[in-house]
């Protein structure tokens, strides 16, 4: 504890790496709070408010132990930017000898073997990805890591990636003929060797399922586990404790099946043969869905006579398939391993189309060209809570979004950490001086038809006020596209849309413009770090309850009403509450920020469960007035 504080006093290890440094005593506190914890090997929730400098927080204790730490992100960015900008800066501080490792999943790292493969099917490249492929061949000669993020000018969707990133499905393993140049490999090598080892959600959720079924190796048994972003954890989590059937990977396996056969077993045509009326058989069941791409209940599809035929045909084609690999058994090992992995997509097919758990959602969503079939569990909190429980480690969950009217319930109560020990930790913000919060008087409801006019209105009120330098954040692609299409008519500031750009180049494009406004949904919910002038304003078109028609949600509202529970109390109320405070923390990200949040839903006032919600957003000042906003948007431009 006497370490802690003083590498964080006046006189400190960070005072002299960090400029105009100032102690703040609430970081000082979450800093302690988990250094007890990992010395403890107990388990903390500590919701930390903007500005705390939580990083910090945690990477002083994680230095400081002996032991093995994973530290995991919500996103590869935040991964990157703890890598290269936060743990060096602690590092150095404290002059470390610790190893550190940055681990990220399989499609982030090139894989020598497949891109020797496809270069030579260029046949199959369209102009656009031929080129990608290109540079991708120039950049393999010299990189060292392998890292796909080095590739600086390759977007990150790029239709070459999957040419030459492999899957668990395509991947050979020590079987490979370049196993020993693998960078995937490598880069785990060095993590295991590592004492500290920063990785993302869904990378350590995908090793512990498979770790579940005595597979998993990505990560060694640790000391400390450190979940930033945590509040991400039970929608991940979910996800990987399910089970899965992909159209799209089942398809890509198939080709590399049909690829490896025409050139090293070129005799066994009738393989490619059954590979490729099984793709046929995909395509059409994904025709049996609507065109444009959706999420819903599976069940009732399943009752359906052109779903049933579509299955039949495929259970049978990839049986057929399946038997061929037993006839071709030990003539190519790629084609083994291919064959494997198609065993393993038909017991997935069987279990997501079959099953009848009642302790399971069953559901499915829909791209453009492919279909994924889904069993999700409604809720992980005994498996989770088995595996925090039965550890001999310290694990760490911290977020500026976990608390909801103040308590940590639901939290808990979602990932079964029920003898956690919890902390909050208040934003170092004077919220009551900064920031200004309006529920603008007069609204239409949010589901009448009025309300598009009355978000175009309030949105050239805070334009015109904020000169630009506003987000404008919507619970629906349709609202948003809408509303951002009739204020670029009518007013002279540029307007980003989410959807037309990259994030990061939407971004860089509204911090690098004075007169900009973007108009987003979800994506810049959180995450999102704008600091001063350049953020004056957030508008939020209304409090962002789930779809009800949203499969997932639908199973788990059935299920808890059943129970006896009251599901919009205990599901539904939570998850709104941890979107707001998500969007709202975009506002103020710094002690010399000021600006308004304008959330658009009367609901706020006339409902009875608003008191939960104000509750859990920061102490700002309130108004109904939307000319009190402009005219505290203007004393701010005119300072």
């Amino acid at each position: 504890m006497d370490k802690v504080e003083a590498f964080f006093a006046t006189d400190g290890a960070l005072s002299k790496s960090v400029n105009d440094y100032s102690v703040r005593h609430s970081q000082v506190a979450l800093s302690q709070g988990i250094a007890n914890a990992v010395n403890d090997k107990t388990t903390l929730i500590a919701e930390a408010g903007t500005g705390i400098g939580k990083t910090f927080a945690y990477l002083v204790p994680v230095f400081l132990s002996d032991g093995k730490t994973i530290i995991s992100t919500g996103t590869k960015n935040l991964q990157e930017q703890l890598f290269e900008k936060d743990l060096p800066l602690v590092k150095k501080a404290l002059d470390s000898t610790r190893r550190v490792a940055l681990l990220k999943g399989r499609a982030n790292y090139l894989c020598i073997y497949r891109l020797d493969l496809n270069g030579a099917d260029h046949v199959r490249l369209d102009k656009a990805t031929l080129a990608q492929y290109r540079d991708v061949k120039r950049w393999s000669v010299s990189t060292k890591k392998g890292d796909i993020s080095e590739l600086s000018n390759l977007p990150e969707n790029a239709s070459i990636i999957p040419y030459v990133t492999s899957t668990v499905d395509n991947c050979l393993g020590k079987d490979c003929k370049y196993y020993d140049d693998c960078h995937l490999f490598k880069a785990r090598h060095s993590a295991l060797s590592a004492d500290i080892i920063i990785v993302n959600h869904h990378l350590f959720f995908a090793d512990l399922a498979l770790k579940k079924d005595g597979l998993g190796e990505l990560m060694p048994d640790v000391d400390t586990v450190v979940f930033d972003e945590a509040h991400l954890l039970p929608d991940i989590a979910s996800e990987y404790f399910g089970i899965s059937f992909s159209t799209r990977q089942v398809d890509n396996l198939l080709s590399d099946i049909q690829k490896i056969q025409k050139t090293e077993v070129k005799d066994a045509a009738q393989v490619s043969a059954v590979a490729q009326k099984s793709q046929q058989v995909l395509a059409n069941l994904r025709l049996c869905f609507d065109v444009e791409p959706q999420r819903a209940e599976l069940d009732p599809y399943m009752q359906r006579p052109d779903v049933i035929k579509q299955l039949k045909r495929l259970t049978e084609s990839l049986q057929q398939l399946i038997d061929l690999a037993q006839v071709n058994e030990g003539r190519n090992t790629e084609l083994d391993r291919y064959f494997e992995r198609l065993d393993e997509w038909f017991v997935k097919l069987q279990n997501t189309t079959q099953t009848t758990n009642t302790n399971m959602s069953k559901w499915f969503e829909t791209t453009k060209r492919h279909l994924v079939f889904h069993i999700t569990p409604l809720s992980i909190s005994e498996q989770f809570g088995d595996i925090v429980k039965t550890s001999d480690s310290a694990w760490i969950f911290t977020s500026a979004t976990i608390s909801v009217g103040g308590n940590f319930d639901h939290y808990l109560s979602l990932m079964g950490l029920h003898d956690a020990d919890s902390m909050t930790v208040k934003s170092p913000f004077n919220y009551r001086e900064q920031a200004l919060l309006c529920v603008p008087r007069g609204l239409p409801n949010v589901a009448h038809s009025d309300m598009r006019d009355a978000l175009v209105d309030i949105s050239l009120k805070l334009l015109q006020a904020s000169k630009g330098n506003a987000f404008f954040l919507f619970t629906s692609h349709y609202m948003m596209r809408q509303v951002s299409s009739q204020v670029a008519e009518k007013t002279t500031f540029d307007v980003l849309v989410q959807g037309d750009a990259s994030k990061a180049s939407l971004l860089r494009d509204f911090i690098g413009n004075e007169n900009a406004a973007l108009f987003a949904t979800g994506a810049f919910w959180e995450g999102v770090d704008v600091k001063g002038d350049a953020l004056q304003c957030v508008l939020i078109d209304k409090l962002p309850f789930t779809s009800p028609d949203e499969p997932l949600l639908k199973a788990r509202v059935k299920d808890c009403r059943n129970g006896g529970g009251n599901p919009f109390t205990q599901i539904q109320i939570p998850q709104a509450v941890i979107g707001l405070k998500q969007g709202a923390g975009r506002l103020i990200r710094d002690t010399k920020d000021k600006g308004v949040l304008v959330i658009c839903d009367n609901r706020l006032v006339n409902k009875h469960y608003a008191k939960t919600f104000l509750e859990s957003l920061p102490d700002m000042q309130r108004t109904r007035s939307v000319e009190k906003v402009e005219a505290f948007l203007r004393e701010i431009n005119s300072a």
